[in-house]
């Protein structure tokens, strides 16, 4: 009869899918053959760990598994190791945490086409242009696959030659403690050959450093961590293989007068008294612009409106926001003889108004009568 799964592992039947890893890694590191060497029953408990990490690992398999058992995974697709390469190559993530590279049983690495690596970009841009949207350049340097050897590294006239440092498996092998630890051969690249006559143009890297000035085009709505993907504007990559990509990272700086708050564009508009007190219609500042604003009598500081659809667009497509405007009421620091005149007889007014009102009532109540 197998053992239970969870029992191999030593996890509860809770356990999640970091903690099986963490119980298999340690398992497996126990009862590696090369730390066992003849051992059978390490081998048996090897090849066991690896059974019921490959079961758990995967959440469909996993369910089946705690609602039948060991008929609930039957036929499933698993049906034990060979081998150890089959395990090895079943779970090369777990061995590149152990050893630093990828096991590759029996073949030699690096030798078929290699795909170049993916660039990073950080653009800043304009407050507007972020909202709005912008076409730009932006000048970078990449390797790009050598355009006269097409990635080989190989002249017109090249004779290959098996490498001498890892006897053409591209490969070098190197004993540490109880392991063996496989790494890219640095004679050949791990291509298994030494090229005699390599390409003048890039000698014999496969690849040559240009600098190059690429289009990018902002999309309305975009936001400080916005990424943009451009598809094979990367490096180049070797022996036919494709580029790779370059991701545009946004940073948007910061404007004098608005701010971002989600799809909406905000601004405060100061207003003097005399507006806020007998409404105005006034010209408000927009990223395209002016626009028309009517406020009405008696308005408040803090008071918001709204100018709809002049905000940023929704990058999904599910709208456009509002341009926020918060009005501030200023109230003026030097006044003229005239306007200290009137100020006084409006508020001589004021006080007749509230003779036997609100600040009565409060005197009365407050002393009782």
């Amino acid at each position: 009869m197998k053992r239970d799964y969870y029992e191999i592992l030593g996890v509860a039947r809770t356990a999640s899918a970091e903690e099986i890893k963490k119980a298999y890694r340690a398992l497996a590191l126990k009862y590696h053959p090369d730390r066992n060497p003849g051992d059978k029953e390490a081998e048996e408990r090897f090849k066991e760990a690896a059974e019921a990490y490959e079961v758990l690992r995967d959440p469909d398999k996993r369910r089946a598994y705690d609602l039948h058992g060991h008929e609930g995974v039957a036929g499933t697709g698993f049906h034990g190791f060979g081998g150890y390469d089959d395990i090895f190559s079943a779970f090369s993530e777990i061995f590149e945490d152990f050893f630093g590279f990828s096991h590759r049983p029996g073949g030699r690495a690096g030798t078929g086409p290699e795909p170049g690596a993916d660039l990073r970009y950080d653009l800043q841009v304009s407050f507007r242009d972020a909202v709005r949207g912008a076409e730009t350049e932006v000048s970078l340097s990449r390797r790009e696959t050598c355009p006269d050897c097409n990635g080989t590294g190989m002249g017109a006239e090249s004779r290959k030659s098996v490498c001498r440092l890892c006897g053409g498996r591209g490969q070098v092998v190197r004993t540490e403690g109880f392991f063996r630890v496989a790494s890219t051969c640095p004679g050949c690249q791990g291509r298994g050959f030494a090229v005699l006559d390599p390409c003048r143009t890039c000698r014999g890297e496969g690849r040559v450093t240009r600098r190059r000035k690429v289009a990018v085009r902002i999309p309305a709505g975009v936001d400080t961590g916005s990424r943009l993907r451009l598809r094979g504007e990367g490096e180049g990559g070797l022996r036919g293989g494709p580029p790779g990509d370059l991701y545009i990272v946004i940073h948007v700086k910061p404007h004098d007068i608005f701010e971002r708050r989600g799809r909406d564009v905000f601004c405060r508009l100061p207003v003097s008294v005399v507006q806020a007190a007998l409404g105005a219609d006034l010209e408000v500042p927009t990223l395209d612009g002016t626009e028309a604003l009517s406020i009405p009598a008696g308005t408040q500081t803090g008071d918001v409106f709204r100018l709809k659809g002049l905000g940023a667009p929704d990058l999904r497509g599910f709208g456009t926001g509002d341009q926020v405007v918060e009005v501030t009421v200023v109230t003026p620091t030097r006044l003229t003889d005239r306007q200290r005149e009137l100020l006084e007889e409006f508020d001589r007014i004021e006080k007749e108004k509230d003779e036997g009102g609100f600040f009565r009532k409060i005197f009365h109540a407050g002393s009782g009568r």
